[in-house]
């Protein structure tokens, strides 16, 4: 008995033999979970640079350009976002699937039960790409630091205080910053450690906490100040903290701030690697 195909038969086939040839080569693609800091984000070659850790099974932490596979995931993304994803590779080449940005992160708050504190938004905190205003405050060798000072230089920016209780985050950030001097030695960037706990926090304080980092005090200025004109400049970083049982809880964000003195990025939280903010800074500094 012979088979007869007709146009709309043949066309049938060729689809079905479209879809199994498309489900064989999904079937070999691999995916690797992800998480990472945003450098970069190119909305019209839908891509976006990611400074990403250790992706296991796979490959070891470095920056590299990824190809988002949904564009509309790029939404919302800045640099420093912190997001999470999916690299799935297969005989076409990668892409990344499911980009969503990280909550708000609070490493580091929380209730008396350990679970993490939902806080509201810093009115205050500024925009990417706006102009950050002038701010003067005190450094380490009782020198007077105003922001405006370092325009044509990349500023990194963070909170501190001296007496911080818990290693994941002050110290983190101190130790992250340290890294950076290194890095960047003969670089212009200068890096500014605001603390949030002025009354404590003197001169002679942040000088000696500074020895610990071997901090050069040309370049990393340990500051601080009258209380209103230090919470003036963490509100618009965007900071949150109060204080508690004679400590500070406080949330923590670093600001990269661009030679133009406009805000380049905000990184929320504390648990970002040393090597990911350099990364960052590193395409800022490059730019000139």
């Amino acid at each position: 008995m012979c088979c007869t195909f007709t146009k709309s038969s043949a066309a049938g086939a060729r689809r079905a033999l479209a879809c199994a040839i498309l489900g064989i080569l999904t079937s070999c693609a691999k995916r690797y979970p992800a998480e990472g800091l945003v450098l970069r984000v190119e909305r019209e070659k839908q891509s976006v640079v990611i400074s990403h850790r250790e992706i296991r099974g796979y490959m070891p932490a470095m920056a590299m350009p990824f190809r988002v596979r949904d564009a509309a995931q790029l939404e919302g993304l800045v640099p420093g976002s912190r997001v999470d994803f999916q690299l799935e590779v297969g005989r076409g080449g990668a892409v990344i699937r499911n980009l969503r940005r990280r909550a708000s992160v609070t490493e580091g708050v929380a209730d008396d039960n350990g679970r993490k504190l939902r806080l509201p938004p810093a009115p205050q905190k500024l925009s990417i790409g706006a102009e950050v205003p002038d701010f003067s405050l005190t450094d380490q060798l009782s020198r007077p630091v105003r922001l405006a000072g370092f325009r044509g230089e990349v500023v990194a920016l963070n909170f501190i205080y001296t007496r911080c209780p818990l290693p994941d985050v002050c110290p983190r950030l101190s130790a992250g910053f340290a890294r950076l001097q290194k890095r960047f030695a003969a670089r212009d960037l200068i890096l500014l450690s605001v603390t949030l706990d002025p009354q404590y926090d003197t001169p002679d304080v942040l000088a000696r906490y500074a020895k610990i980092w071997r901090a050069d005090s040309a370049r990393w200025h340990f500051l601080t100040g009258d209380l209103p004109e230090v919470q003036c400049v963490a509100a618009r970083a965007g900071v949150i903290y109060w204080p508690e049982e004679g400590l500070l809880t406080h949330t923590s964000e670093t600001a990269v701030i661009g030679r133009d003195g406009k805000l380049v990025a905000l990184i929320e939280g504390s648990g970002y690697s040393a090597e990911q903010l350099g990364d960052l800074i590193a395409l800022e500094l490059e730019k000139h």
